[in-house]
């Protein structure tokens, strides 16, 4: 039960920072402040950000092996998106997506890494 409640508020983490970030560059996207170009760039970075704050805080509240707290927080998120994108957006499968995914488990990997390193005593 302690670790649904742990990865919950990880992904409580994830969602908060996905939304706030995807606020404030919507608002400079609106009034022109950014280009299109960069919008799509801060589309691949806003999720990479996310999960290296999830990833933190999870390794945070483990015990020992923060990099597999990490791992399973990464894949459940990739998992989620993949079932996202290809169940109701009807996505074909692509290497870039996969590239994705995999860049983003290791952004979780390495947020928990550090989070379980930052740990006070």
């Amino acid at each position: 039960m302690k670790y649904l409640k742990k990865l919950g508020f990880s992904f409580i983490y994830i969602l908060s920072t996905i939304l706030v970030l995807t606020f404030i560059v919507t608002i400079f996207s609106y009034f022109n402040i950014m280009s299109d170009k960069v919008v799509s760039i801060f589309k691949i970075i806003i999720p990479i950000i996310s999960l290296l704050i999830g990833g933190y805080y999870i390794g945070k509240r483990s015990t020992k092996k923060g990099f597999i707290e990490g791992l399973k927080l990464g894949l459940i998120y990739s998992i989620i998106l993949i079932i996202f994108n290809y169940l109701a957006l009807d996505n074909s499968f692509k290497l870039k997506y996969l590239l994705f995914y995999l860049i983003l488990i290791m952004t979780s990997v390495l947020g928990s890494m550090i989070g379980i390193n930052r740990k006070s005593n």
